[in-house]
């Protein structure tokens, strides 16, 4: 029996703030339009189930998990990877802080946690040790323990409140 083809749909987004319009197929991630179709590679494929956090993008300002979201349900949305954090040669607050606490070891968690974290701190803009530990609790890191993670993003929160 013969597989019946595959009608690839016209999609507009967003992206770091640069715009592309692509014909994707309707069962594309949003996780692989970004990384195989626009080379943001940034964004980690780890669990593919929705549960490791590492493929977190944010779609028009709130977190997605990309590997559970389609390429088509972005369609008109604005959104922002990791690659869009930093603003040429000057790392975003959140990136300097996770550097300077060591909220990374390996690196495969990084882009997720940072992108819960920029949500987060846009509506916790003074956050406590518990909120910070709640916001991240989602994201699954096997290297770092937290600490370093938790700590960025308190002093992310500070600097970004000056």
């Amino acid at each position: 029996m013969e597989r019946p083809s595959i009608t690839n749909i016209p999609i507009k987004v967003k992206v770091n703030g640069a715009e592309y319009e692509r014909l994707v197929e309707p069962r594309l991630t949003l996780a692989d339009f970004l990384r195989e179709e626009l080379g943001l590679t940034g964004t980690h494929l780890g669990c593919e189930h929705g549960v490791c956090g590492a493929c977190t993008v944010l779609m028009n300002g709130a977190s997605v998990r990309s590997c559970l979201t389609l390429a088509v349900q972005a369609d008109g949305a604005e959104l922002l990877t990791v690659e869009g954090l930093a603003r040429g040669d000057q790392l975003h607050p959140l990136q300097e802080a996770f550097r300077t606490h060591h909220g990374l070891q390996c690196g495969f968690c990084t882009p997720g946690f940072l992108m819960v974290a920029l949500e987060f701190l846009k509506s916790h803009p003074e956050p406590t040790a518990d909120e910070i530990l709640t916001a991240i609790g989602g994201n699954l890191c096997r290297c770092t323990g937290y600490q370093g993670i938790a700590a960025a993003v308190a002093t992310a929160a500070q600097k970004l409140n000056g």
